[in-house]
């Protein structure tokens, strides 16, 4: 019978940590299967400036978003109602605009305050140094 949705962090047999939102399926008597809905890595990186939580891909190549693994793969596994890394991990899912790099680097955008380039930059500020030399 499968269970309902939860959010979890699972432990499995190769050391990988994973939250992701699972269901757990044990139609089958002697095999169950979890059901994991896009998971995902989180770490803390601890900064001079506090602790940032960094989240990529459980599987980067793949496009597919629903895995299957079976509960002899996991150590342990445990609900989480933390409502911070349950935003985090939706915001991550859902957020389909941002483009993220491999090393968990963002691409500036305008809404970040990056609005040209660097030599179109140079040319309009060479422009007012000029502007404010002639006048």
């Amino acid at each position: 019978m499968m269970g309902d949705e939860f959010y979890a962090i699972l432990k499995l047999v190769s050391g990988e940590e994973i939250f992701s939102l699972i269901v757990v399926d044990n139609t089958e008597e002697d095999d169950t299967i979890i059901v994991l809905q896009n998971p995902v890595i989180m770490w803390s990186v601890p900064t001079p400036t506090g602790t940032f939580i960094k989240v990529k891909p459980w599987m980067e190549l793949p496009n597919e978003d629903i895995f299957m693994i079976r509960l002899d793969k996991v150590i342990t596994m445990t609900e989480s109602n933390d409502k911070k890394l349950i935003k985090m991990y939706n915001h991550y899912i859902n957020d389909e605009n941002s483009e993220y790099d491999i090393n968990g680097l963002i691409k500036p955008d305008s809404g970040m305050g990056y609005i040209s380039s660097v030599p179109d930059a140079r040319k309009k500020l060479e422009m007012l140094f000029k502007l404010n030399k002639e006048t």
